[in-house]
């Protein structure tokens, strides 16, 4: 593995939106189980929830504390409520370190078993080693991608790489290609490494690099809408897509919304997932 990679571009976006047709109902569009947010944190499972919506999907299932859903609800009726048949899962944002024999491992667990797409990000992200080489998408950055290699360390580890937290961190925020590479071999998945340089990677392939993201990204709750992002092109996308072009296309999005809703000023978590919506039509109209 070298610290090299493929650019992306805009016409690779637009080959992973899936445009719907005269024939589609709303589950034929893709139906994404969200398991996000937290009675401390409910305001991830809102911002995922509008983001897939407006990225385009047939449907959302949430499954969350009562009180999240409720919220989740009043923000949104279009969402339903509880779990059901799902084309992609999304497991993790605004929770803290999931529990590997919890409900939300367990229901994992049985993504994995079906062959569903499963994106794994903040405190899900560590259940990966309990599913090497499955359909899963990893969405870390760089503390968290840091953390995942400190807590299951690997033999086959390069010379050179620092031990300590902040050591490897900056190691990874200084070769992003070669750390996502690394972990997507390391446990047989697709990684998006979040960060001033985004960057997806899938085992045995060349990592894909995006275009660089307005800084004013890095505010509360705009990892959520990533991931919401994603989850919807992974609902939606074919059963044998790729899923490290799924979070490139997804990131590229996010970055183009971004663009949209700051018009070179701060923006608001909410706002970039309201952006989605016209940022996908102009990326169609090419």
């Amino acid at each position: 593995m070298t610290d090299t990679g493929i650019p992306w571009h805009l016409v690779d976006t637009r080959e992973q939106i899936r445009i719907p047709t005269a024939a589609d109902d709303k589950y034929r569009r893709g139906v994404l189980g969200i398991r996000t947010g937290s009675v401390r944190y409910p305001g991830a499972a809102i911002l995922g929830v509008e983001a897939a919506l407006h990225t385009g999907v047939g449907m959302v299932r949430y499954v969350g504390p009562d009180s999240v859903g409720h919220a989740v609800l009043a923000r949104r009726p279009e969402a339903v409520l509880g779990a059901g048949r799902v084309q992609a899962l999304l497991i993790g944002s605004g929770m803290e370190q999931l529990d590997p024999e919890g409900a939300d491992a367990h229901a994992l667990a049985e993504a994995v078993e079906a062959g569903i797409p499963s994106i794994l990000d903040a405190g899900a992200i560590g259940l990966v080693a309990h599913h090497p080489g499955a359909r899963i998408l990893l969405t870390p950055h760089a503390g968290e991608l840091a953390g995942l290699f400190l807590d299951h360390p690997d033999e086959r580890r390069h010379e050179g790489i620092p031990t300590t937290q902040a050591g490897l961190r900056s190691w990874i925020e200084a070769h992003p290609e070669l750390a996502a590479s690394c972990a997507a071999e390391r446990w047989g998945v697709s990684v998006l490494l979040k960060g001033a340089h985004t960057v997806a990677a899938a085992p045995g392939e060349a990592a894909l690099i995006l275009p660089a993201a307005t800084p004013w990204l890095a505010s509360a709750g705009t990892g959520d809408v990533l991931a919401g992002a994603i989850g919807a092109l992974a609902a939606s996308a074919g059963t044998h897509s790729s899923l490290a072009r799924i979070a490139a296309a997804g990131a590229h999005l996010h970055t183009l919304a971004a663009e949209r809703a700051s018009a070179g000023g701060p923006l608001l978590a909410l706002e970039l997932a309201h952006a989605l919506a016209p940022t996908v039509a102009d990326v169609l109209r090419g």
